[in-house]
Order: C-alpha cells, then sequence, then structure tokens
C-alpha cells in the first residue's frame, strides 16, 4: 500500500524530429476548422497519401473543439491509427481548449488499447506560452485522463498498463519539451498520490494511514520525516487540534516532511499545511446524514500537499519544502468535545467551541503556530475548510485568502497558468468582530454571514509571524455524483508555485 515508483515519467518519452516512430500503433494530430491542418497533421497527410485532408473533406464537422476521429490507413500495411482531434480556429487555441483535446484524444486511444503512441499536440502553439510549459500541460492531462482508482475493488483482472506516449519535438525544442514531459508527469503523479489518498473510505485511510504515507514518501525520495503522537502534541500545549481527536479511537497524528533541494540548505523553506481529518461526522454538532460518505474527502487538504511534495521530489526542484499534516478524526462520544467547551492553543489563545463541526480550523491553528520554527519564506495552507466556500465560489475557483498582495498574486498566476485556479476572498478586519467572545480569547466560529472569511480570519490570528496565505478548497477537492471522486486539486496550483519561487 506504501510503496511509491520514483521516476513515474517511465510511460511518457520525447521524439527529437517529427517523423513518426516505427513502433508506434496510434498517431495523435490535430485539426482546424475548414479543414486547416496543423503541421503534424500535414505530414501525416503526405505519409498517408492524403487520408487526413480527405476526412476533413467528407466531415466538415471535425475541425470543431471537442471532435475526434479515427482513421484507419488501409493503404500502409503497419501503419499506425490516426486520432484526430478537432482544435477549432487556429488563432484561437489555449490552454483549456487543448487540456480538453487531450482528453478526448486519450479516451480515444484507451479504446485502441494501444501501447505506443505518437503524440502531437504538444506542437500546437498558444499564445504567452512556451514549448515547455504546453508539453507539462499535456502531459500532465496524459497522466490524469489514465486515472482510475481500484485499490478496493476485486482484481478480476489485471489494470490496463498506461502506454507509452512519444511527445514530438524538434531538435530545436527537444530539451524544452522534454523538460516540460517531466514536470507534468511528476505534477501528475502528485496528483495521483492526492486522489489515491482522497478516495481512500475512513476505515483505511486514518491519521495513522498518513503517517504511513509519509514514511514511505520519506524512503523512496529520501525526505526528512518526523511525527508527532499525542504525548508530544501535549508536551507542546497544541490542546486544539488534541480536542478534535478526543471522540475517536483513532489517534491524531502532526506529520512533517521535509524537502531540501535548495543549493543553500539553510536558505528559508515554503511551507504547505494541509488539514487531515480522516473523516468528519461533525463531531457533538452532528452533521446531517445525507453524502456524509463524502466526508471521508475532509483530509484532501492533507492528500494534496503529500501530492505536492512527491511532485517536487520527482522534479528536484531547487528549493527548500516542508510540509506539515496535522489529522485526527472527528467524531462523536462520550468524551467528545462539546459546544461551549474552552481549550488552550499551542499559542496560548483560547478558543471557545461554538460549534464542533468547526475543527478544521482547531487542528489548523495548532500547526500554524508550530511551523513558526522553520522561519519560512511563506506558508501556504490547504484545507475543505467551509461549505460557506461553496456557496460564494461553486466548483471553479478555490478561495483564496492572504494578506499579502505578492503572494496573493503569486498563487493567483500560479493558478491561471497550470488551470487550477483561485479567486482571492476579502480579510478585513472588520470581519475579525464576528469571531469575539465573552468567554475566550475567540470563538471557533462567527455565525453565517461571510462564513468562508470568518474561517480565514481566525486562522489569521495565528500567522502574525510570517508571510501566510489560505487556500479553501472545499468546492474544488472532489466531485459528487456520478463522476464522484477526488480531483488532485490544487497539487497544479502548489507545483506551479514552487517551480516559480525555485527559478
Amino acid at each position: 500500500m506504501f510503496s511509491f515508483k520514483a521516476g513515474s515519467g517511465d510511460h511518457v518519452e520525447v521524439v527529437a524530429g517529427n517523423p513518426i516512430p516505427k513502433d508506434c500503433d496510434v498517431a495523435v494530430v490535430g485539426v482546424y476548422l475548414d479543414g486547416d491542418l496543423s503541421a503534424a497533421a500535414k505530414r501525416a497527410d503526405i505519409d498517408t497519401e492524403g487520408l487526413i485532408a480527405g476526412a476533413c473533406k467528407t466531415d466538415p464537422a471535425l475541425g470543431k473543439k471537442g471532435t475526434v476521429r479515427t482513421l484507419f490507413n488501409s493503404k500502409k500495411a503497419g501503419a499506425p491509427v490516426y486520432v484526430v482531434v478537432g482544435l477549432d480556429e487556429k488563432d484561437k487555441v489555449n490552454a483549456k481548449l487543448l487540456r480538453k483535446a487531450t482528453q478526448n484524444a486519450c479516451k480515444e486511444v484507451k479504446g485502441l488499447k494501444a501501447k505506443q503512441v505518437f503524440f502531437a499536440l504538444n506542437q500546437e502553439q498558444i499564445a504567452k506560452q512556451n514549448e515547455r510549459d504546453i508539453a507539462a500541460l499535456c502531459a500532465r492531462t496524459v497522466v490524469e485522463s489514465y486515472y482510475s482508482f481500484s485499490a478496493c475493488k476485486k482484481q478480476d483482472e489485471e489494470t490496463p498498463a498506461l502506454p507509452t506516449f512519444h511527445f514530438a519535438s524538434t531538435k530545436s525544442t527537444h530539451a524544452d519539451v522534454a523538460a516540460g514531459c517531466a514536470m507534468g508527469v511528476a505534477t501528475g503523479a502528485g496528483m495521483q498520490l492526492t486522489k489515491d489518498l482522497g478516495n481512500l473510505p475512513g476505515n483505511i485511510c486514518t491519521p495513522t494511514y498518513l503517517a504511513e504515507t509519509a514514511k514511505a514518501l520519506s524512503k523512496t525520495y529520501k525526505l526528512g520525516l518526523e511525527i508527532l503522537d499525542t504525548k508530544k502534541m501535549e508536551a507542546l500545549g497544541m490542546f486544539s487540534l488534541l480536542s478534535v481527536a478526543k471522540g475517536s479511537v483513532e489517534p491524531p497524528k502532526l506529520i512533517v516532511l521535509k524537502y531540501m533541494g535548495a543549493k543553500d540548505p539553510k536558505a528559508a523553506p515554503y511551507v504547505l499545511v494541509g488539514k487531515g481529518i480522516t473523516f468528519d461526522t461533525g463531531g457533538i454538532s452532528l452533521k446531517p446524514g445525507a453524502a456524509m460518505d463524502e466526508m471521508k474527502y475532509d483530509m484532501c487538504g492533507a492528500a494534496s500537499v503529500l501530492g505536492t511534495i512527491r511532485a517536487v521530489a520527482e522534479m528536484k526542484l531547487p528549493i527548500n519544502l516542508i510540509v506539515v499534516v496535522p489529522s485526527a478524526e472527528n467524531m462523536p462520544a462520550g468524551n467528545a468535545s462539546k459546544p461551549g467547551d474552552i481549550v488552550v492553543s499551542m499559542s496560548g489563545q483560547t478558543i471557545e467551541i461554538l460549534n464542533t463541526d468547526a475543527e478544521g480550523r482547531l487542528i489548523l491553528c495548532d500547526a500554524l503556530t508550530y511551523v513558526e520554527r522553520f522561519k519560512p519564506a511563506a506558508v501556504v495552507d490547504v484545507a475543505t475548510l467551509t461549505g460557506a466556500c461553496i456557496v460564494a465560489l461553486g466548483h471553479v475557483n478555490s478561495g483564496m485568502y492572504s494578506p499579502d498582495d505578492e503572494l496573493a498574486e503569486s498563487l493567483q498566476k500560479a493558478g491561471q497558468k497550470s488551470l487550477d485556479t483561485v479567486w482571492r476572498m476579502p480579510l478585513d478586519e472588520e470581519y475579525h468582530e464576528q469571531l469575539k467572545s465573552n468567554f475566550a480569547d475567540m470563538a471557533n466560529i462567527g455565525g453565517p454571514p461571510a462564513g468562508s472569511v470568518t474561517a480565514a480570519c481566525f486562522l489569521q490570528k495565528y500567522t502574525k509571524a510570517y508571510t501566510w496565505a489560505h487556500l479553501d478548497i472545499a468546492g474544488t477537492a472532489w466531485t459528487s455524483g456520478a463522476a464522484k471522486g477526488a480531483t488532485g486539486r490544487p497539487v497544479p496550483l502548489l507545483t506551479e508555485f514552487l517551480i516559480g519561487k525555485a527559478k
């Protein structure tokens, strides 16, 4: 369960030059509206004596975005099958369209059960994007497209292996495309880990399981590791975190993973803190039963920061990164925290617990105090923190809060580039008024108005020693319905952010 294969890019290769390798059984090329062929499609059309152009003439809809056709070359024995993808108008190709085209192509390739795939969509030009970034996006999308969760299913037959994708390049772009593929595959590998952890049920993925996963990551990628148990957390005064775990038989953990890749080992690290509530019943403030099974996803913040450190380690980024995961299970019991209880946080500030279902901030505040010891360059915490964030932003953007304009801008740009977007929300001083308590230094909720904002304001009280941002991923960490499952967000955003800082 806890093994990881370093170098997950074994199934993605870069071909220098444009000819399709002889052993490829499928070739993916793009066409535009009005029968206009991409450069790769033109070369394929010559090889196939007009197969691609002929298909565009007989099927005018072929160039529309999202369309996919499979073409067989009957004139040449052993020739590859061509998967032709519509890219709409040539001057309107953007990153979102290219990602969708890659996803659609992968669906078609899966049905063909290909083993060797020549992939040329990464050669399409996008404004303000270089060859490396385009290749990274396509490679990540390929890895995402082949994800499936089968850990808890009876294995009647072996899961089909990911085919080898040969990404096209020229001699002048080979190095950039190769670097982009490595980045994209590493990010995809991080997302796979995040999805696996999120999709596991709460009876398997416990705080102890997360700690064992961290141990496996530490062993595979030679990361520094420390796991704090209840006694160590008591000694540090983490009674806010510990109050959440009181009602559960599962022991809480504080997990610390260190990747020290910067040339200067003393360089200030970037710190990611991920909320790890492995199941959230709401505690004594019990949640409604409908869809409570989805509360296994309340540890997706933890899963995403573990996935991010895996991606960073795969890429060997020249940066120092520390990941901290406070983890507990929130259960109702005779000894569980009650509404009205007052606890002391590691910072010494007291908290009146008005709602035990506002538990994520109770474990995060102690972790945010703990990370002061690392003298971080910046801290970003990631949490499925509030349903109010879903009301505000839906399932498109993650909520982002920061009093620091520079950090906020960096995260916004990383989100736009990675297509893992965030929207900056307010942190006005006036919102802090809602957290006032008659009996403690603060309450853990501020009432219904601006619920996601007051949650962030609560965390802000513990982050005055460093530059900080908070990501509320309650609306973006998983999907419901027929396609229920963890999304792997915000690993692309966090990875892109750290790539930028590593430069």
